[in-house]
């Protein structure tokens, strides 16, 4: 059960994501109820996509309802309503008579979903070249600095904190609002598969000196050269992740 696999130190942070003063001075009560409830929907969708992008929760674990009830301090509603937003993005797949699960990425699903985030990344990757401000450009060489810290660390958990940093930067850059919120989710499914990805051996060093071209062709305002070298890192990227499928 998810109470039971799931660490203490981890449960605490869940909750603590749930759970807060939501407060605000005087309103009617049916007010603050909705409120109320639509802010636990939110904490507990959040709490249960990190765990699963962390891995936490593993590809194919049941989720058990009550668990997570007992987990979230949340009524069941509630959870039955996170699991639903959770399954429109493809992190859920809730089974007819056997209930929620985590769900699990096949190989031909991990071939379309790079297909269309190697596309969707060289699409991004050339507007921020194009729109992207110069403190925006700032931080995200920044960014790729920072992975020079983990050249022998590639299963540190910070590595994928700074990777969707390193997207979220890119997106809001980018300026395609459209174009980011797909890459966006897509990322969402793609952070399950990126801790494999990335502690293969020599994968970090690899995904780094791609990072650092990316960068390179940013600072000389080459916005073709930029899609070019984004949708070879995901090319490569999912090349390696299949081979250890």
């Amino acid at each position: 059960m998810f109470y039971l696999i799931c660490p203490f130190f981890y449960q605490t942070m869940l909750k603590s994501r749930i759970t807060g003063d939501c407060g605000g001075g005087p309103m009617g009560v049916a007010m603050r109820v909705a409120q109320d409830q639509t802010l636990l929907k939110e904490r507990a969708a959040n709490a249960m996509r990190e765990a699963i992008m962390s891995g936490v929760l593993a590809p194919g674990q049941k989720l058990v309802e009550r668990a997570l009830c007992e987990q979230l301090e949340v009524s069941r509603s509630c959870v039955r309503e996170a699991l639903q937003h959770l399954q429109s993005e493809g992190l859920i797949k809730i089974i007819p008579h056997k209930g929620p699960e985590v769900a699990a990425i096949s190989k031909e699903e991990v071939m379309q979903l790079y297909a269309v985030r190697r596309k969707l990344e060289g699409l991004v990757g050339a507007s921020f070249c194009d729109n992207a401000t110069s403190e925006e450009k700032d931080q995200l060489r920044n960014h790729v600095k920072m992975f020079s810290r983990y050249f022998d660390q590639p299963d540190n958990p910070d590595l994928l904190r700074l990777k969707n940093e390193f997207y979220g930067i890119l997106i809001k850059g980018a300026g395609n609002e459209v174009a980011g919120a797909m890459l966006r989710q897509l990322n969402n499914r793609v952070t399950m598969l990126r801790r494999i990805s990335m502690t293969q051996p020599g994968r970090l060093r690899k995904t780094i000196k791609e990072l650092e071209a990316i960068v390179a062709a940013i600072d000389l305002g080459e916005p073709k050269k930029v899609e070019r070298l984004c949708e070879q890192h995901v090319h490569n990227s999912a090349q390696n992740l299949l081979r250890t499928l």
